[in-house]
């Protein structure tokens, strides 16, 4: 076996800080019972010869991985169309990438890619995950409810009666508040909706905030109500669907930002002037996507960025051994005014 001889050793650094060299693997361990000072040395004779742990080594030592899930459970169709995922996958690299961790990207395309997910999960690969699980009959929560790994989940409540849970959540019901309040002071009369898929909590929240602002019966918002699937042409077809049904209306909320692009293309195609005859509110407020549009759209803002900053947050005090309590935080919304409503 060939050795780098130039390589500097624990041994090295050890002797160049003038400490034992259980005291300078204590010290580049971040351990207690150093003081101050000779942690000082170790970290400066470490920077001037260049030292480098040895990381599967190290990993024995603290049982630690540096390397964090991002588990998205998504059929892959959704997760590649849906740019509130990009916005999610770019933001956790970014976050985890400061701490020092690397992030490992799980898709659970499916119910029988569940047992993979977590036999890998529970096999000592990483210190931590991320999961977006946000569909009420998705059984990967539940599957994964045993596991001691530090977790803390992104979006909709999962279904299912788990408790005890870390989620970092949006106050979807107040934005779809805030969208039909302002369809209100625009004069408008008769406000349909293009909701999400239903067994999404968000999609469900949106759905229940634009209802109950209008005050409407649950058999009135039927009527008024299209389900979309999140994508640009779902938003299409459930707004031809509505404008069949309801062709006197005057403004649509739809629950996201790529549906309501479609929905604009379909109003433009029945001859529907935006704004002037249907006023149109998204949901989202994406970077790419809500001012492209033409009109562009006046939308619901909110930030993944913050949400995956809250998230990996929580996750390294669990993984740091801290007990926060479990608890649902519900990040604030708010209105983008552009020229479709």
């Amino acid at each position: 076996m060939i050795r780098d001889e130039a390589r500097p050793t624990l041994e090295d650094v050890a002797a160049h800080a003038g400490v034992s060299r259980s005291t300078a693997s204590r010290a580049l361990n971040e351990e207690s019972y150093v003081s101050a000072r000779a942690r000082e040395r170790v970290l400066d004779s470490a920077r001037e010869l260049g030292y480098s742990p040895n990381q599967a080594a190290r990993s024995l030592v603290t049982r630690r991985t540096n390397a964090v899930a991002l588990v998205l459970s998504e059929p892959e169709t959704k997760f590649l169309e849906d740019p509130y995922f990009a916005e999610i996958v770019r933001g956790a690299f970014r976050q985890l990438s400061a701490l020092g961790s690397q992030m490992l990207m799980m898709l659970v395309d499916s119910e029988e890619d569940i047992p993979g997910t977590v036999r890998f999960l529970d096999g000592g690969h990483v210190d931590g995950a991320l999961i977006f699980a946000s569909h009420q009959a998705d059984q990967l929560p539940a599957a994964l409810r045993p596991l001691r790994l530090p977790m803390v989940y992104g979006g909709g409540r999962p279904g299912g009666a788990i408790r005890g849970l870390h989620l970092v959540d949006f106050d979807n019901t107040g934005g779809a508040k805030l969208a039909v309040e302002h369809l209100q002071s625009l004069g408008r009369k008769r406000i349909g909706s293009v909701t999400g898929p239903q067994d999404q909590r968000s999609a469900v929240d949106r759905r229940t905030g634009w209802q109950q602002t209008l005050g409407l019966s649950d058999r009135a918002a039927a009527r008024l109500a299209e389900e979309g699937d999140f994508t640009t042409e779902g938003g299409e077809q459930a707004m031809q669907r509505l404008l069949a049904r309801v062709p006197n209306l005057d403004a649509v909320f739809v629950a996201n930002d790529p549906m309501a692009a479609g929905a604009l293309r379909a109003l433009q195609t029945a001859g529907r002037r935006v704004p002037e005859d249907v006023a149109l509110i998204g949901f989202d407020d994406h970077p790419g996507l809500a001012e492209a549009t033409n009109p562009p759209l006046t939308t619901v803002h909110q930030d993944p960025r913050e949400q995956v900053r809250q998230m990996v947050a929580t996750l390294h005090q669990l993984i740091d051994g801290d007990t926060p309590p479990p608890r649902r935080r519900v990040l604030p919304v708010r209105l983008v005014r552009r020229a479709s409503a």
